[in-house]
């Protein structure tokens, strides 16, 4: 048993049109303590809001802690708890010769998971559960926010470099190919 604190985190995302103005927010319990963040993208996606608000929670705890975040968003939940976020950073973030969407977020949230024990949660969205539904409309108020800041990952993404090619091994290793 982990002598850490103990964390309940519920987080969504939202965004006014897929892309277009984006909102995430997050709700972090622990004992008699609570926390509300949110925040917001003028230009972004949905699945993106929904990592972020899973990022943000994390990047509020100030030391190692066991953290329980209960998510809607399958996108978020399965690519953590399937292991499939850590099998992107072993191929360089991507999937084939393609880059994997979002991966500076999934970057990001994978340095984050690993100075906490985590597990995600999913949640029905919309069913009625009174933290996944304040989350959810502190989540679209945030996107609805005047003079929201870009989304830098989204309006100008980080594309990983394309894996090197048989050609590009040998010359690398001192053979001249021609």
């Amino acid at each position: 048993m982990s002598d850490r604190k103990q964390v309940t985190i519920w987080t969504d995302g939202a965004c006014i049109g897929n892309p277009g103005p984006g909102g995430y927010a997050a709700v972090l319990l622990h004992g008699e303590h609570r926390k509300e963040l949110s925040g917001g993208a003028r230009l972004t996606t949905n699945n993106r809001m929904e990592l972020m608000a899973a990022i943000a929670a994390l990047r509020a705890l100030k030391f190692p802690c066991r953290v329980t975040i209960h998510s809607d968003a399958r996108y978020v939940v399965d690519g953590v708890m399937t292991g499939t976020m850590r099998r992107w950073r072993t191929a360089g973030w991507r999937r084939g010769r393609e880059a994997v969407p979002n991966a500076d977020l999934w970057q990001e949230l994978l340095v984050l998971c690993e100075q906490h024990e985590v597990t995600l949660v999913w949640v029905p969205g919309h069913a009625g559960q009174a933290e996944n539904e304040h989350c959810d409309q502190l989540s679209v108020r945030a996107a609805q926010a005047h003079d929201l800041p870009p989304d830098a990952g989204y309006e100008q993404p980080w594309i990983p470099p394309a894996p090197p090619t048989l050609f590009d091994l040998v010359e690398s290793q001192g053979e001249h190919v021609g």
